[in-house]
């Protein structure tokens, strides 16, 4: 193998990890109209400053029958962020306005709809328990899992 060829070698393969490396910090998840996220636990390492997250509903039911939603907080506020957020309404994605509980969060969609969002981790521990959950009336108890920042 020449030294150019070698270089070039080496010069792809780090071109390829550094875009793996920005696809880490893409995620998507999709619900049902079985009120179920496909995934349990969404993780993304800490070098990560913004994590781009992306909502998909592979349901046939309008967002006013079964919406879901995507809401990022710290696991002790769940209940209290789903609380409020009925009294909220569609209107606001059942995310009360300006709700410092919430690290982010996405608007509610229906069947067949996608959404995405972008937002930063900086700052978040990644030793602190994170969920995530869907905020429609009575889907969080059951649509909810871990969001995990890799040290």
């Amino acid at each position: 193998m020449t030294h150019i060829t070698k270089l070039t070698a080496t010069l792809a393969l780090t071109l390829a990890s550094l875009s793996v490396s920005a696809n880490d910090c893409e995620l998507t998840i999709t619900a049902n109209d079985a009120m179920q996220f496909d995934k349990k636990t969404l993780a993304v390492p800490a070098t990560c400053k913004q994590v781009t997250l992306n909502l998909k509903h592979s349901g046939t039911l309008p967002k006013s029958a079964m919406g879901h939603n995507w809401v990022l907080s710290t696991a002790e506020n769940i209940q209290a962020i789903a609380n409020d957020g009925m009294t909220a309404g569609i209107e606001h994605s059942y995310v009360k306005p300006d709700d410092t509980r919430v690290i982010a969060h996405t608007g509610v969609i229906g069947g067949g709809a996608e959404t995405s969002i972008t937002f930063s981790i900086e700052g978040l521990d990644s030793s602190a328990a994170y969920r995530f959950f869907c905020s429609f009336p009575g889907h969080w108890a059951i649509m909810q899992g871990s969001f995990v920042i890799e040290a």
